[in-house]
């Protein structure tokens, strides 16, 4: 059995990235986010549930799964927060 088969895949351009999601059901809008380690992946059991009421939106946070990351610089501190 495939994970969101009634599910449309999305990537959408986004301030520098690129952020992936998936869009399935209709109603009224309801927006999963994953936590850490995590990827909208998680979401694959509750999402159809969800779906048959909601116009539900699974997407990956900037840096996981799908969506883009951001370019390292020589300092790392892409990746640190900040460098004194």
């Amino acid at each position: 059995m495939a994970l969101f088969e009634q599910f449309q895949d999305l990537t959408i351009a986004v301030d520098g990235a690129e952020i992936y999601c998936r869009v399935g059901g209709d109603g009224p809008p309801v927006l999963l986010l994953h936590g850490y380690p995590q990827t909208s992946a998680m979401w694959a059991p509750i999402a159809p549930v969800l779906a048959e009421h909601f116009t539900v939106v699974c997407s990956d946070l900037r840096g996981y799964g799908d969506s883009s990351k951001p370019a390292s610089v020589p300092d790392r501190s892409t990746y640190l927060g900040f460098v004194r």
